[in-house]
């Protein structure tokens, strides 16, 4: 008999480098992920890229965080063009409501006249967020996000922005990829200290986001 995850197991699991996927988002079950090679944002080190500071500073979009999670997870699962299938299943998406309920999920959207047209969606523990999947019907809508979570974290304090896995569209940003040892080590170090989501209240100032994030407005 399959052992049902719980939203308590689903925080251990995260504090000891371990995160769930399904086969698909039609396969019922769920199985436990520890990749030997983890995909890290160095807060530090997070590169925007001045095209990308453009559209932040033009304001494409309406920034709003925590106000349509479930909204933002369902269109993380849905299939595109380019990924007929994803790993987000209903268990997923009912297990992090849970942890959304409990203040341990969030979600950073991009918002265009009235209507969700981006976002993504983690989960915090500690000083630690986990960043799990982000979706566009905009175009740039999820790198704007991003560029909006980074500023968010900085601000409230956090130290470890995790990736999960390095591609080639995250490498833009400054993505590198750590041995799951190391990884560990920045885990452990994270889960030890306390982070504010809330702190930050600068999403519509364009340069507050940017200078939060580490873009050097001098470079435009």
């Amino acid at each position: 008999m399959a052992v049902k995850i719980t939203p308590g197991m689903l925080l251990r699991a995260y504090s000891v480098g371990l995160f769930p996927m399904a086969e698909s988002a039609d396969h019922p079950s769920l199985h436990w992920i520890e990749p030997e090679r983890r995909g890290v944002f160095p807060l530090d080190h997070f590169h925007v890229p001045r095209s990308l500071a453009k559209q932040v500073r033009r304001r494409d979009f309406e920034i709003r965080v925590d106000t349509a999670f479930d909204a933002v997870i369902r269109a993380c699962a849905e299939a595109r063009p380019e990924r007929a299938s994803t790993w987000i299943n209903s268990t997923i998406c009912s297990l992090y409501n849970e942890l959304f309920s409990l203040g341990f999920c969030h979600s950073v959207e991009c918002w265009k006249d009235g209507e969700l047209v981006g976002g993504l969606y983690g989960v915090s523990i500690g000083a630690a967020f986990f960043g799990e999947s982000m979706f566009s019907r905009e175009s740039g809508a999820s790198k704007v996000a991003l560029v909006h979570l980074v500023a968010r974290m900085k601000a409230g304090g956090y130290q470890l922005l995790d990736a999960q896995f390095v591609n080639p569209h995250l490498k833009q940003f400054g993505c590198v990829e750590m041995a799951q040892e190391d990884y560990k080590v920045l885990l452990e170090n994270a889960l030890q200290v306390e982070a504010d989501f809330t702190q930050f209240r600068g999403d519509a100032n364009p340069d507050l986001v940017l200078a939060a994030a580490g873009f050097p407005l001098s470079r435009e």
